[in-house]
Parts: structure tokens; sequence; C-alpha cells
């Protein structure tokens, strides 16, 4: 086992290593692409319908846009479903995938939650469909179980950090950190100034997990051989002192007070309205968040930028990495001519153009044939010299195939004083070794 966790976090650390070449990096495809994935003209076409369930916090109008070309061109139309995002969606996939209730395709994460789903039992093998063919090996990793790969790439990878209000940075005076010592301190100098220093958004519970798991560049510096430890059982985060420290950051934040006072009720959505108003000024986030900002205020997009979680020495200093959700089959589908008709139109050099017509590049993607996008936003541009210099490490879900699914809510409590850092880091290792043996996960 220990072999294999070896060869996960090898192929992991490859992926990060493709994805930071600027042929890949923030583009569209162009037109002399190559036809791999392309799909043939139905001379007789049908109407259909394919049913997709969604989290309810992705931005559907690429996936939308692509549907109407769908439509135009095979006649085959989308309904689209949502379910929660955090805990309870990972719940609602679980009861819909076990009853049979389930859409025909399905956007899901990539990595150890999709392990935890069982995809040889409910998602259909994808492993030699043409499309396939223009997604790179170093991606199918991530969606790959006994050699068979289940995914289609869906979106960017994300960089998981801190997004940070730049007018309120230099009108305070304050540097980009480098050490988590340096953002206490310029945290300190915001809470003075009557902002809120940190923005927590934990009615959405998923947004509390944030500086735990961009705190994983820092953990592997610390302990290389960390992710294969914990997969082997031979690590645990309560007794891993650099693990136990991204606990421990997440209550500093709230024991210092530098958290919204409304921060239990506060959404995602309402974060990103204090974030661009400049009421709060720093928030611990992935980067895919930057659409829903464009989105919403476009003209404040260029006041906001990002740096990655930063440890307690700057020789350290680096970008965790998620990579890409994924698009699967259910295994139960009646259509799945057409369901893969859809994924290889989104895998073709069109359907990725249209998807990524209506949003911003917040990361690179896992399909060839890019070109550099000329106009990047200036967080995006914050996260380039990581990228391009290798000096990236993947999120722990990306290395080993566990993720506990109650973290979130052990995050939500550590992070809002009700239980000590070292008591969330040992029940989040009691729901690792929960799911461990669940897996059958060798010496657990």
């Amino acid at each position: 086992m220990k072999k294999e966790a070896r060869m996960s976090m090898l192929i992991a650390k490859k992926f990060l290593v493709a994805i930071s070449l600027l042929t890949l990096f923030f583009g569209v495809l162009t037109g002399c692409s190559s036809n791999e994935g392309s799909i043939l003209n139905t001379t007789n076409p049908k109407e259909s319908t394919i049913s997709i369930l969604i989290d309810n916090q992705i931005e559907q109008d690429g996936i939308r846009a692509v549907a109407a070309n769908i439509e135009e061109k095979y006649q085959i139309k989308t309904e689209i479903e949502t379910r929660p995002s955090g805990v309870e969606g990972h719940q609602v996939m679980k009861t819909r995938l076990a009853t049979g209730d389930m859409a025909d395709l399905v956007f899901y994460n990539s990595g150890s939650l999709l392990q935890a789903l069982n995809p040889e039992q409910y998602f259909v093998d994808l492993t030699n469909e043409p499309f396939m063919n223009n997604v790179y090996d170093s991606f199918k990793k991530s969606v790959m179980v006994n050699n068979k790969v289940f995914g289609l790439p869906f979106g960017n990878a994300l960089a998981g950090g801190w997004l940070y209000n730049k007018k309120v940075y230099s009108d305070l005076g304050l540097a980009v950190p480098k050490t988590w010592d340096e953002l206490i301190a310029n945290s300190e100098k915001i809470k003075a100034a009557g902002k809120t220093a940190v923005i927590g958004t934990y009615k959405d519970d998923w947004t509390s997990q944030l500086i735990v798991l961009a705190d994983n560049h820092n953990v592997i510096s610390h302990n290389p051989t960390f992710a294969e430890d914990l997969t082997a059982n031979k690590a645990k985060f309560a007794t891993t002192p650099a693990a136990l420290r991204s606990f421990e950051k997440l209550s500093e934040v709230y024991q210092k007070g530098f958290l919204n006072s409304n921060f239990l009720t506060t959404s995602y959505k309402d974060g990103v309205k204090m974030l661009v108003d400049g009421t709060g000024v720093q928030y611990p986030a992935v980067s895919g968040i930057l659409s829903v900002i464009n989105r919403d205020y476009p003209g404040e997009i260029n006041d906001i930028g990002f740096f990655p979680q930063p440890g307690d020495s700057p020789d350290t200093y680096g970008m965790t990495v998620f990579t890409p959700a994924a698009i699967y089959v259910n295994n139960n589908t009646q259509n799945l001519g057409d369901a893969k008709k859809w994924l290889a139109y989104f895998a073709s050099p069109e359907g990725v153009k249209t998807f990524l017509s209506k949003k911003i590049i917040v990361g690179p993607l896992a399909i060839k044939g890019m070109e550099v996008q000329p106009n990047i936003i200036p967080a995006v541009k914050d996260m380039l010299p990581y990228f391009e210099s290798g000096n990236t490490t993947p999120a722990l879900e990306n290395l080993i195939p566990l993720k506990g699914p109650n973290l979130p809510q052990i995050t939500t409590q550590v992070g809002s004083g009700q239980i000590s850092a070292k008591t969330g880091a040992e029940l989040y290792d009691q729901d690792v070794e929960k799911q461990a043996k669940e897996l059958g996960l060798t010496g657990w």
C-alpha cells in the first residue's frame, strides 16, 4: 500500500508540473486543434433529454451554453438538477446512487471523495472513449480506480489560499504576508482600522475547511511522507505537529477576534460582497470564487488579489492546488449513447470554447490544446509564478484516497471556538479511520 501511495503522490505531482506549462494555461481551444473527441453528425436525430446533477453553488452559465449547442446540433435537451454542497451534498449523492434515483450525468469531485462513492459500481467506465484522448493522462489518475477512468474533467484546477482587497491593503500600507505571523500582524492592523480582518462564511460549511485544506503545501513541506503515512495508518493529524498546525491556524483566527460577528450565519455570497466592498479584507477561499466576483461585481474584480496560505517560514512559501472536478455517467442511465455524446461535445474544441466563453479562467484546464489567454485578472496573475516555478503541492485529497466526509462540520466547530484545535484534529482522525475501513485500505 505504501508503494501505491507513493505512486499516487508522484502522479499527482506530475499533474501539477503538467498544468504549469503556459501552453496549457488560461486559454481557449484553437480552430486548428486535433479532431480527437469530435462528434459525428446524426443523420436521423431523435428528441431526447439528458438529466445532469450539479452542486447548487456551481456557476451554470457555461454549462447552459454547452447544453444549448447540444440541443441545437443533436436534438438532445438538458435538464439541470441541483444538490446541496458540503456534507449534505455528499450524503445526497450516496443516497441517490444507492436507491437508483440518479441523473444521467453527475458533476462531482475527483480524488478521494470519488473513491468513497464506489465508482466501479455506480459509474460508467470511460477509459476507451475517443473523447478521453483530449484529456491529460495526469488528470485521469484522479478519477481512476483499478485502471478504469470514470470522469471527464469539468472546470479548472483551483488554487487554495486567501483572496484579499488590494485597495484596503494599499490604504493600510500592508504587504502580502509570506509567513503566518505576518498574516496575523496584517490582521491585527485591519481589525484596528475597524474592518473585518478575516471573512467567515460558515453558513456554507464547506468554506470553513479552507484554512485547513489550503495548508497542505506547508504540511508536506515539513513532512514529505505525510500523505503516504496517513494512507498507511502510520500518521495522524493530531500527532503530526505540521498537520495539527493547520487546525491551530483555524482556531487562532477565531480566538483573536478576526472574524465578522455573524460568521456562522453569513453565506459565501455575502462574504464575497464584504470582500469587494472592503468591509472585509481577507477571505480564505478557493480560486473558483473569483468567477462569482466577476459575474456579480465585474467592476471590482481587478481590486481583488490572491496569496497562498503562508506557513511558519518564508523558505517553504508555496501554493496548494486542487485538481478539477469531473463529470461522471450514471451506470443505470437509460440514455447511455446520448450521455456519451454530451461528454464528447463538452471535450471537443467547440465545446470547451463555448464553456469558457461564459466564465473567467481561474486556473488551468486538464484538456489538451490550450493557448495563453491575453487578459488574465490580477488574482490569477498572482498565482502564475507558483505554477510556472512548480512551487505547488496538490491538495491532500488529490494525493490519497481519503478525505473524511465530516471535515466541514469539524472545522466549523474548531473555527467557532466550540472545540479546540487538538480535539478537532482527533475527531478528524476518527473520521478518516472510519472511511479507510469502509474502503478496506491495508493497515486499518
